[in-house]
């Protein structure tokens, strides 16, 4: 994927940012904290957003948390500064990853798939990080498996697109099968465009 349509992307998150809370916090709070108790050893979170997740994270673990947009890195360290909670912030693109081969025990990633430019790319990433033993903990929406539905997304994806730079319509198995990771399991929690996801590395 192209460095101007990464750019971009960022640039709409910036502008989104103030707000972002509020589409955020529109996951039900329990969906969170189910996936979020299963996180230990050393943990990524891709696409830490405003830090919605970081008040539900165990307190023995080691946690870095990435993001692409500067603007949503400074409101998720005023949640670090009123939770007490130690995370390493670092900008980084979920494309590009500086870490070692093998680095995580657990990586997470909430509604993040929607916005990486090349979500394979990304995926393949996150596959390179994760140690063998490790497991990826993702809850993502998704283009629905309903024929007419799945359509009707696709209509309507460049809106949304447009105004802060998600896809509404990504076939997110489809990717996860292309990066080299396995599906361990997978819960429907709205139908079939919202679901926890659980990774491991292919044998």
């Amino acid at each position: 994927m192209s460095t101007k349509m990464t750019n971009t992307i960022k640039r709409r998150y910036n502008r989104i940012s103030s707000i972002f809370n509020l589409m955020d916090n529109m996951m039900p709070e329990g969906w969170r904290k189910e996936l979020l108790k299963e996180a230990q050893g050393k943990v990524l979170e891709i696409g830490v957003g405003t830090g919605t997740n970081l008040p539900y994270y165990p307190d023995n673990i080691d946690l870095t948390a990435i993001d692409f947009s500067p603007k949503m890195l400074e409101k998720a360290k005023e949640k670090t500064q009123k939770n007490n909670h130690a995370v390493a912030l670092l900008e980084m693109d979920a494309e590009n990853l500086i870490f070692e081969d093998n680095s995580f025990d657990t990586i997470i990633s909430t509604c993040v798939f929607c916005s990486v430019p090349d979500p394979v790319q990304g995926l393949k990433e996150i596959h390179r990080v994760l140690k063998p033993s490790g497991k990826v903990l993702m809850l993502e929406h998704m283009r629905s498996d309903h024929p007419v539905i799945g359509k009707g997304m696709d209509f309507l994806n460049p809106i949304g697109l447009h105004i802060v730079g998600a896809n509404i319509n990504r076939r997110t198995m489809e990717n996860i099968e292309q990066s080299g990771l396995k599906v361990e399991s997978q819960v429907f929690l709205m139908g079939s465009v919202m679901r926890k996801i659980t990774l491991t590395k292919k044998c």
